[in-house]
This record gives structure tokens, sequence and C-alpha cells, in this order.
């Protein structure tokens, strides 16, 4: 097996070095594009996107007039995109022309199985189709007690913890249990975590450990995709994963393992739940209100042209705890900061919050219409959204309209961009979210209360394809996160029911510490150096209303 990874590993060189060459010897259009230039020839500017502290150069390419030229491997040449036209062209107009990354989604299904992160073409149609009414305002309105029993247990929990006065905690841990009880309760109608002390549940803490370890293999796996993907028997393309001889490759298909265990038993139980009748279905955690239970009582009624197999019903419940489990705990904890930081706004919100109850509750209909929670979970996903940006691949030479014209480097004023075959765009989320050009000098602070008047006409005319709040946080197009509705109401109501029982502050000692790490998700941890994701918060016990 070491003598066929050598081999593979050289077949892989010779191919890089083949098209290196190819791309020194042909000119491309993208090297007219103003761009920061590259460190050296043969990694370019690439390992920048790929640095954990690599926020200043994002901070550059902001400074482009929407689009910009990032220097990949061996010359390869990349297209930062947060011009408002050409991302309406990239998300939505020609999205059929723009494809997630093969190497991306291909691991992600050799991971997850045929997942909606994995679909391409009409396999992602059929899927999107079915999954589409699941995450109705019906559905959402059904969500909220699930919800709030959640928050509550997490109240319960921290007033546990600091039963003996305000405490240091580790509020991102604390969020991290929460979303992923929220996503698999309300998701998959499964309890991962009983969000006590010492709870402990094997496949709690493989979901956990499942975003660190996709993210530290998918170099990897970007080597290993393109000689197993085409293996069609999946029993001969394990075999050949099992014999990569990484530590690091096998503990992740250990974690795997357990997901996909995981995933099918809880189909096999809903599907016998729902052979058995209402009242099996209602016993199960979830109450059968769950998206996945919601999901396979359509997928039974549709036609069976619509209908999807085992395999993609599966695949949407690792992709469910992939997608929503760390970006959410992320954007909780990140607003808790800037709540501490600002504690006049944390005043401010509490009055609302209070002002708004009905006993222990806040109804879904009033949820929605507290003006100033709004504003600052809209702010908060603008200034930092937990992805900063998305990858996509030109499967087709086409042209960029932009919004403004640019100069290239030869002084010729370029409205529109040649974008060749093959070439990898990347999508700058958190670009487009602060720039300057649409939101104003003050883009790059945060005031929640820019969102309480109407916002600057740049913005409303720059018509973002974002599919929320005229941000790029949570996608656009038929690839936007099918669950943006979901994750506004998750996090809501765990607002809610914190910021009314507790007072939070940032530690004297660690506020200077704490660092935000660029990744696929964002994630912070005390120190620069340091790999352990954590967010020390000292939390407060408020008296009751």
């Amino acid at each position: 097996m070491l003598k066929l990874h050598a081999v593979i590993r050289q077949r892989q060189f010779h191919m890089d070095m083949t098209a290196a060459l190819v791309r020194f010897l042909r000119r491309t259009p993208l090297q007219n594009i103003p761009g920061p230039e590259p460190v050296s020839w043969w990694k370019g500017n690439l390992g920048y996107l790929y640095d954990r502290h690599g926020w200043s150069f994002l901070d550059r390419l902001d400074t482009y007039s929407g689009v910009a030229r990032v220097d990949g491997l061996f010359g390869a040449k990349l297209l930062y995109v947060f011009d408002p036209a050409a991302l309406q062209h990239i998300v939505t107009k020609e999205q059929t022309s723009f494809d997630p990354a093969a190497w991306f989604t291909e691991s992600l299904k050799m991971t997850f199985g045929p997942g909606l992160l994995s679909a391409y073409g009409e396999q992602h149609r059929k899927q999107r189709k079915m999954l589409n009414p699941v995450f109705s305002i019906a559905h959402m309105r059904d969500m909220t007690p699930i919800f709030y029993e959640i928050a509550h247990k997490l109240r319960d929990a921290i007033s546990a913890e600091i039963e003996d006065g305000a405490r240091e905690l580790n509020i991102l841990d604390w969020m991290g249990r929460t979303a992923l009880e929220l996503i698999g309760q309300g998701g998959l109608g499964y309890s991962f975590d009983s969000l006590t002390k010492d709870a402990i549940n094997p496949f709690g803490d493989a979901i956990k450990s499942f975003v660190p370890a996709i993210f530290t293999t998918f170099g990897y796996l970007r080597f290993l995709t393109p000689y197993v993907a085409f293996i069609q028997y999946i029993s001969f393309r394990r075999v050949l994963l099992d014999r990569v001889p990484w530590a690091g490759f096998q503990n992740f298909l250990k974690i795997v393992d357990k997901l996909n265990y995981m995933s099918t038993s809880v189909y096999e139980g809903k599907r016998t739940a729902l052979a058995a009748g209402d009242a099996a279905v209602t016993e199960q955690v979830g109450r059968g209100k769950d998206i996945m239970s919601i999901l396979l009582k359509a997928n039974m009624s549709a036609s069976q042209d619509d209908q999807l197999g085992e395999a993609d019903l599966i695949g949407q419940m690792v992709t469910l705890l992939f997608a929503a489990t760390d970006t959410t705990s992320g954007a909780l904890s990140q607003i808790l900061q800037l709540l501490a930081e600002h504690q006049d706004v944390q005043d401010k919100l509490r009055d609302e919050i209070r002002a708004a109850k009905q006993g222990d509750f806040i109804g879904y209909d009033d949820l929605h219409t507290l003006p100033f929670m709004d504003a600052i979970c809209r702010e908060t996903l603008r200034l930092y959204p937990p992805v900063s940006f998305v990858y996509r691949q030109a499967n087709q030479t086409t042209s960029l309209p932009l919004s403004q014209p640019i100069r290239g480097n030869d002084g010729s004023m370029l409205n529109e961009i040649t974008v060749p075959k093959g070439t990898m765009t990347v999508v700058g989320v958190r670009s487009c979210n602060r720039n300057k050009a649409l939101w104003g000098e003050d883009a790059l602070e945060w005031k929640p209360e820019r969102w309480l008047s109407s916002l600057p006409d740049a913005v409303i005319n720059a018509r973002i394809p974002g599919v929320y709040a005229n941000l790029m946080t949570f996608f656009g197009g038929s690839r936007s996160c099918i669950g943006f509705k979901f994750s506004q109401l998750e996090m809501k109501i765990v607002l809610s029911v914190l910021i009314d029982s507790f007072n939070f502050h940032i530690p004297e000692d660690k506020g200077a510490k704490i660092v935000w790490n660029l990744a696929g998700v964002k994630f912070p941890t005390v120190g620069k150096d340091s790999l352990k994701p954590a967010f020390p918060m000292i939390v407060e016990r408020l008296a009751k209303a």
C-alpha cells in the first residue's frame, strides 16, 4: 500500500507540474486584474486564505474595487469577488456556470453520502425541492416550544454552574452543546446532550470532533478524491481509505463511522415509527415535528419521480449537523462577546426582552418583531459572518459584469471580466458585507442601530443576491443556506432566555488574548498559538424581573 501511495503521489506531482507549466506559458485574462503581489511563484498568496491569522489579507482584498486577482499554487490565478453585479452573475443569474469546487463536494460525498451540500444538478434540485417546505414558517412555529425547552435546560445548567456567584465559564462550549442539541432535536428528532454538567453521548462527542477533524484532513481528502471518487463499489473504496498511512485520517474515518451508524439508526427508528402510526411518532424526541420526520412523511407521499432514495435521506442528517452546529455556536458566542463589550446595548436588549415576555416565553410572532434583537443579530452577522468566503469553480468560460468599471494592470478600463473555464472564484462573503461603497464609511463599526432606520440607498440598489437582509452571510440562489430561518429562530430563542437570566462580561485578564481564527467556520481561542476552541466569559445571575 505504501508503494501504491508513493506512485499516486508521484503521479499527482507530475500532473501538478505539467499544469503549472501550461499556466506559466499561457496568458490568462485574469493577469490583467489588479491584486496583491504573490509571496512566491509556487504557492502564490493562497497560504493567506488558509492561515488562521490571515484576517489582514482579507482586509487588504477589501481595498480593491469589488474584484481582485489572487495567485494560487504554481501560477494559478484565482478571482476574489465581492462586486454586487458579479455576485449576482455567480450566485443567481449564471449559477449553473459556477459549481462548488469538485474536490470539496466529492470529499463531502465520500464523508456524508449524497447530502444537499455534495449534490449537483438534478439530484440537488430534487433534494432542495423536497427540503424547502420542511423549513416553512409553519414548521418553524411548531419547533418553537422544542427550542424553548432546550434553552431553559441551558439556563438551568448555567445557573447550577454559578450557584455560588459570578463565575468564569467557557461560553463557546455551552453554545456548542446547545447548538448540537437544537439541531439534534429540531433536525433529527434525536437528543445528543442532556445539557447537564457531566453529560456524555458518544455521538455528541463525535459531532464535536467532526468539524475540526474534517478541516485538518481536507488537504488529504483533496489529494485522494481524484483517485477514489470514481470507484463505484463503496466497499472497495473503503478498503483503499482504510489503508491510508496517516493516524489523523484514520481517526477521522472512525468519527465518520460513528456518524453514519447514528444516522442509519435514527433513520431506521423513524421509518419504523412512521409505519406504526402517529402515536409512535409523537412519542419520539421532537414529537414528529423535527425536520427528518416531516421529510420522511413528505417523501412517502411524493411522486415516484420526486422521491429521494434512502442514501439521499440519510445523507441529509450528517449534512444538517455539519452545517448547523459550529456556525450557530460561533454566531451566538460572537453576539455574547459584543454584548459583553457593550453593556449599554446588553441592558437595552434585556429591557426589550422582558417587556415582551409572557410568562417564561416570547411567542414566535412577537419574537420576530423585536426590533433591537433583530438589529443585533443582523449587524453581528453582517460584520462577523461565521463563513468568510466560499469557493466556486467556473465550468465554462464566461464574462462577469461589474457594478463599477475597474482599471486593469494595462491601464484599460474594464466593465466586465472574462473568466476562463476552470477558474476558481472566491466569493467574498465578509468583504461584500463590509463594502464601504455600499454601507458607508462606518461599515467596519458594529452599530446595531443602523438596522432601526432605512438602509443606505446604495445597499438597496445594489441588489445583493443573498437570501437574508441584503447580506451574503447565508449565501444566495439555489445553494443558499436552506436553514437560515431555522438558525435565526435558534439564536433569538437562546438569546431571549440567556440575556433575561444572566449578565455577561469579558474577563479582564483574558479579554485581550481572545482571538478569532480564520477557518472554514471561524472559531475563537485564548491566545494566537492555541488550537483549542474556547471563549471564557464571566457569567452573573440576575434577579427575576
